[in-house]
């Protein structure tokens, strides 16, 4: 079973210490406004919301939840461990005042999509519908399309047995100080990469 809630407005769930409001001060035509909470924006907000999300689930292993910023999955190979888990989070937020957006939150799943990912009691596996994007990449024609390309792949590369190897032409041609050459390794490599990504296996959780 999988549960994916969701923060409501999460940055803004976190108060501004006094002494720092100022800092997030603007102007306006009704005069000088600043923050109380935490605004989207501030080059500092998502590490500290990150730091704030790994200290609410600390404890807990990627077996019951797995956090990205304001995003969260709870998991359980049984129905019983799911809902254990389920309160373990729950009580953990509720400890941290921190509140759910009922309407994002999605209960009792198979499995559902997470940052590119599928993720179910079983384990971890590629999203479909993000991967094409990879699939149907044309052929590069400039060292940028390829750093764009492989920028996508490199997201996967765990899913990808050998990636490095199978990639290494690739990253060469990236390198290269001389005009984009095209070789048929670099072909061969290009389409070997999406072929992974097509037959990726599905990862699953490490043993108790």
């Amino acid at each position: 079973m999988v549960l994916n809630i969701d923060l409501k407005s999460g940055y803004w769930q976190v108060e501004i210490q006094p002494e720092d409001k100022e800092k997030t001060a603007f102007t306006t035509g009704q005069g000088l406004w600043q923050f109380k909470v935490m605004p989207f924006g501030l080059c500092n907000s998502p590490a500290t919301f990150k730091l704030l999300m790994e200290t609410v689930v600390h404890g807990l292993t990627s077996e019951a939840s797995l956090v990205y910023l304001d995003d969260i999955i709870i998991v359980g190979r049984t129905f019983q461990e799911h809902l254990n888990n389920i309160r373990k989070v729950f009580q953990r937020l509720q400890k941290a005042n921190l509140k759910l957006s009922p309407k994002k939150c999605r209960f009792f799943r198979k499995e559902v999509s997470y940052v590119g990912l599928i993720i179910s009691a079983d384990g971890v596996k590629t999203d479909p519908e993000k991967t094409k994007a990879v699939v149907d990449w044309p052929r590069p024609e400039t060292v940028h399309d390829l750093r764009s390309f492989l920028g996508l792949c490199i997201y996967y590369c765990r899913f990808v047995r050998n990636f490095s190897a199978i990639a290494r032409p690739l990253h060469k041609l990236t390198e290269a100080r001389s005009s984009f050459n095209w070789t048929e390794e670099c072909e061969k490599s290009f389409n070997s990469l999406k072929q992974a990504l097509i037959t990726s296996p599905i990862l699953t959780y490490p043993p108790d």
